[in-house]
This record gives structure tokens, C-alpha cells and sequence, in this order.
């Protein structure tokens, strides 16, 4: 008697016409795109529902007040008269909150095609911050243009500068990014608040009770285009945060730099195979996520807070939110920025000015807000746990061996 193993044979692939609504479910899902991302939303946001029914409260009726603080209903040619006017000024609201975070989220989206994990966009932000303020607050009298465009530049070199550290110790001695990325925010928290402080090298030169840097000077603003200039009005930062985006998206597909970054993401070792150098690849990638968080914190202080105070330095959370917005985006340019609109609008539609305590606690809103982000970047890496639940598998028992 011989033993032969018979291996199991191929399934069969089921014609495109028998698929079935559920197998096409499945297929979106496997395949990553938009239909995954869309899903992920509605069920973020009818977990998020639940809790709001649990507190005693209407989530219909609070997701409505949601919407409408958000402003989006501007878009609306049926909405007129005073409730259009309280849109707009909502809505530029909301856009102001979107721009930094299509720029955070690029940062992150970046690292991801590299096979990178960037936790570090919020101190990247920072670090730009500092550098933003630091030249805007200084040089009084230079030229506008000029002093806008050199006050960009501090702020994308810190956060270059920041973003590189982290690839340079991935590159040099295999340190892991999320670790190294972690401690530098930490590093650059207390940095800032070190600088700002009563004291500190950069603390306001008027007011020295009060931990803040000083003032970026008239000449250093960005021009807003819409609204009241001296109430938060919608600065230009949006459209340069929408061409950092299509950069991004020409970039990574289209650019002989953006082909290694991907090669190297997919397999680092067949990369390296190829010619292309890992290790570079990795110190320009993070310090390009840097300069992409860095100019999101340019746009903050040059645009509206025109300022940095330790209070602001330490709660500031829009480089995590970023996060969400790259995995919800599926990294994509498109993807991101349409994410970026959604949390942005989220902060907006539950802060404390927009939401009416009878409907809503707006503190309790604005956990809410964290907790369907963090619901998204659950939801968006379980990909498989969702697949399973639409379809299972079928299993083929074949017998291993078959004796003769």
C-alpha cells in the first residue's frame, strides 16, 4: 500500500451573475473602498445614537441639532432669510476646523502607503505651531506676502523637522514609529509649554501673568475671503489645505518618489530588491507627514487663534483626529478630505455655543464626537469581523490523504 496526497482541488469561482446581493456586500467590503467607509459611518453613528438613548435623550433629535450647528444645511438654496445667515457663520466654522484636518490626515495617509505608522501628527502640529507663531508674532513691518510666506515655511521646516526624527531612528536603528512618534509628542507638548510659559523664552512680552505667546502681527494673517475677519471668518488656508490634497494625490500615484513609497509599504524587502533604498524612503516619507501636520498648525495660528497658549497645547487633539480621517478616507485624497469634512463638522455641530443644552448636554456632545471617531477606527480595521458576518465562508472538506 503507497499513501499519495491529493491536494485539495481549487474552488470554483461563481459567475458574476450568481454572486448574489450579499456576495457583491462582501466583494465592497474585501476590496477596501468607499462602501466600506460609508458603512462604517452610519454604524458609528447608530452606536453613537444608542448612547445618546441610554443618557434619556432623542438621538433624532439630537443628531438634527447636530446638523444644524454644522452649518452644511447652507448648501441648501431652500434655506434663506436669517436661518441661512446662522449657516454660513456655522459653516465657515466648520470649514475652519475641516482644513487642519485634512492636512493631519494626510500626514497620516502618507505614512500608511509607506507601510508607516504616523501617532505623531498631533506634535508635528505643534512643533509647527511654534514656529508659525514664533516669525508671525516677529518681523513687524515686513511685507505681508512675504512674512506670510516665510511664517509657512518655520512651520513646515519644525514640522519636517519633528516628522524626521522619527523616520531617521526607524531608518537607522529599526526603532518602531508608533513608539518613537508617541514620545515625541509628549517631547514636543512640554517643549511648547516650556517656551510659553510664564517666563519662558516666547512668553507674551505685554502680559506677563499669562502663560501665551505673543500676538501674530496684522502683516503675518492669511486673508479671509469669507465672513468677518474679526470673528472667526474663513481664511484662505482652506484652498491651500485642497492643494496640499491634490498634490498628495498626484504624488502617491503618479510620481516616481510616491512609486517608492508604495513599493516600499507593500513588501520593504522586495523594494529593497528592486534598487530602491528603505531606509531614505523612510526618513523623507516621515519627514514629508511632518511637513504636511506642521503647515495644518501654520494655518491655525496664522489663520484665526493668531496665538499659542499652554492651556490650548495641552488638550489639543486634531492630530489624532487625523488619524481617523486617513483610515476612514482609506488614505485616499478624496477620501481623507471628505472624512476631515465630516469631523469637522462633528466639532462644530457639538460645541458648547451651537448645541442647546434642552436637547443635549453639549459637554456630553462633545464625547460623543470622540467616541464615534474612535468607533470609526474600530470598525474600519475589522474589516474581516464584518465580511464574516455577511457571508461565511464555505467550507470544502476534502480528506487529506487517500490511500491506495
Amino acid at each position: 500500500m503507497s499513501t499519495v496526497v491529493v491536494p485539495p482541488p481549487e474552488p470554483a469561482e461563481p459567475p458574476p451573475e450568481s454572486g448574489g446581493m450579499g456576495n457583491r456586500f462582501a466583494d465592497h467590503l474585501r476590496a477596501g473602498g468607499w462602501f466600506t467607509s460609508v458603512l462604517t459611518t452610519i454604524v458609528a453613528f447608530f452606536l453613537g445614537g444608542l448612547v445618546v438613548f441610554v443618557t434619556g435623550r432623542d438621538p433624532l433629535s439630537t443628531y438634527n441639532a447636530i446638523w444644524q450647528g454644522t452649518g452644511l444645511e447652507w448648501i441648501f438654496p431652500w434655506v434663506t432669510g436669517a436661518d441661512r445667515a446662522i449657516a454660513a457663520v456655522n459653516l465657515q466654522q466648520t470649514l475652519l476646523l475641516t482644513t487642519p484636518v485634512i492636512l493631519t490626515g494626510l500626514a497620516v495617509a502618507l505614512a500608511f502607503r509607506a507601510g508607516l505608522f504616523n501617532i505623531g501628527g498631533q506634535g508635528q502640529y505643534i512643533a509647527g505651531s511654534v514656529g508659525a507663531v514664533w516669525v508671525g508674532s516677529s518681523f513687524e513691518g515686513m511685507p505681508h506676502l512675504l512674512h506670510v510666506v516665510l511664517a509657512i515655511l518655520a512651520a513646515i521646516a519644525a514640522g519636517a523637522l519633528w516628522g524626521g526624527i522619527a523616520g531617521v531612528l526607524r531608518a537607522t536603528t529599526g526603532a518602531n514609529e508608533v513608539i518613537t512618534t508617541i514620545m515625541l509628542n509628549y517631547t514636543a507638548v512640554w517643549v511648547a509649554v516650556y517656551l510659553f510659559s510664564l517666563g519662558g523664552p516666547l512668553q507674551n512680552d505685554t502680559q506677563p501673568d499669562v502663560p501665551v505667546s505673543n500676538d501674530v502681527v496684522p502683516g503675518a494673517r492669511l486673508h479671509v475671503f469669507w465672513g468677518d475677519a474679526q470673528l472667526q471668518g474663513l481664511h484662505i488656508g482652506l484652498f491651500i489645505a485642497l492643494a496640499v490634497a491634490v498634490f498628495y494625490g498626484i504624488f502617491i500615484r503618479r510620481s516616481a518618489r510616491g512609486y517608492e513609497a508604495r513599493a516600499v509599504g507593500l513588501n520593504p524587502e522586495a523594494a529593497r530588491y528592486g534598487g530602491i533604498r528603505v531606509g531614505p524612503t523612510y526618513v523623507w516619507v516621515m519627514a514629508l507627514c511632518g511637513l504636511f501636520a506642521g503647515l495644518a498648525g501654520a494655518m491655525d495660528v496664522l489663520g484665526w487663534q493668531f496665538r499659542v497658549a499652554t492651556n490650548d497645547i495641552q488638550v489639543g487633539s486634531l492630530g489624532f483626529i487625523g488619524i481617523a480621517a486617513a483610515l476612514l478616507g482609506r488614505n485616499t485624497a478624496i477620501g481623507t478630505c471628505a472624512a476631515a469634512l465630516l469631523f469637522g463638522a462633528l466639532l462644530q455641530g457639538t460645541s458648547t455655543r451651537n448645541l442647546d443644552p434642552a436637547v443635549f448636554d453639549p459637554s456630553l456632545a462633545q464625547n460623543l464626537t470622540y467616541i464615534i471617531q474612535g468607533l470609526v477606527i474600530l470598525l474600519i480595521t475589522a474589516n474581516a469581523i464584518i465580511i464574516w458576518l455577511v457571508r461565511r465562508r464555505r467550507r470544502v472538506d476534502v480528506p487529506a490523504e487517500v490511500s491506495t
